[in-house]
């Protein structure tokens, strides 16, 4: 079957939310909605929502449950551990940090999913080698990009027949495209649901943590500089007042390996992210260096922990995810 694909001036496809859009749409520009606690979008849209719904077909196994005052309820899905990954800042290797982190869990034998919620800035299947690829839409289901074969992709570019295309989305576009990743995509049977968010404590982490079902926490990735810190410490607050568990703090790029010598380098200093830790009162789960390898792996599109899984930052990959697994799991 011929594969759609979202456009910014064309059909919105993924299931249900198939509507006729283009930049002046209001739902492209419109006020993102309320804080934590209130609802998510306005009596209006809300209103325009529900009847949007009503006029809709819903084929898909795993429906969400109806509004409740504004209020969107739990995605039924079947997933043990949903994990969300976020940062206070851009920059920090999140994503990076994202796609190993998933391919670790895979190679130990857990059935993964992979969810890019950067919808503005989706790197994910760049860094997979799969940007090539595009997700098939089948009615209301939609049919995530395998990797592996315990290993699934879901990213606003593998819907997007032009990477370079801009998506020009505030919150309740965002947030019916959350839903519909949700219960429409075709995950199957996962351990893990890996959630790669974008920078910030936005529209994006308010809408995942309240629509997916099974959130264990989340893991806050930072780099040791103080000026990433402090975002780090915003981001895990945040999480703490959305009443979610933090369940560890990555520090990334945290003294580079020289490619010649083989010796570390503090290029931003060492430690911010394990003393964050300390003050916040919870895990710290590793630290991983700043390894040029690592960057040849995001671009060739093969992550690290496939490319140099003995090197010593594969080590650190594959030791942060047996921590975190431990937590959870325990």
């Amino acid at each position: 079957m011929e594969n759609q694909n979202f456009s910014l001036t064309g059909t919105v496809h993924t299931g249900a939310m198939a509507r006729d859009f283009s930049p002046d749409d209001p739902l492209c520009f419109v006020d993102s909605g309320t804080v934590p606690g209130g609802n998510f979008m306005s009596d209006e849209h809300v209103k325009e929502k529900k009847n949007s719904d009503k006029n809709s077909d819903t084929g898909s196994s795993a429906q969400p449950q109806s509004l409740s005052k504004g209020m969107a309820q739990k995605v039924t899905i079947d997933v043990k551990h949903v994990i969300l990954v976020l940062s206070g800042k851009g920059g920090v290797g999140k994503s990076t940090v994202s796609v190993n982190l998933a391919f670790a869990l895979a190679n130990h034998g857990k059935n993964v999913g992979l969810l890019d919620l950067d919808f503005h800035g989706p790197s994910i299947p760049k860094m997979l080698g799969i940007e090539g690829k595009r997700a098939l839409v089948y009615g209301n289901a939609i049919e995530p990009v395998h990797v592996t074969g315990n290993l699934a992709v879901m990213s606003m570019a593998l819907l997007m027949s032009d990477p370079s295309t801009p998506v020009i989305w505030r919150g309740p576009m965002k947030i019916k495209a959350i839903q519909e990743f949700l219960s429409e995509v075709t995950w199957g049977s996962l351990d893990y649901l890996v959630v790669d968010l974008p920078p910030g404590t936005g529209d994006e982490a308010l809408t995942i943590a309240q629509l997916a079902p099974n959130v264990k926490g989340a893991v806050i990735v930072t780099t040791p500089q103080e000026v990433a810190v402090v975002d780090a410490i915003k981001a895990a607050k945040f999480i703490e007042k959305i009443k979610l568990p933090v369940i560890g703090i990555i520090e990334n790029m945290s003294g580079m390996i020289c490619p010649d010598c083989g010796s570390t380098i503090d290029l931003f200093s060492r430690g911010g992210g394990k003393k964050a830790a300390e003050n916040l009162k919870v895990p710290y789960l590793g630290a991983i260096p700043l390894d040029p390898e690592m960057v040849k792996a995001g671009d060739e599109g093969r992550p690290i922990i496939l490319r140099h899984a003995d090197s010593p930052t594969g080590k650190a990959v594959d030791a942060i995810m047996e921590n975190l697994v431990r937590l959870i799991e325990s």
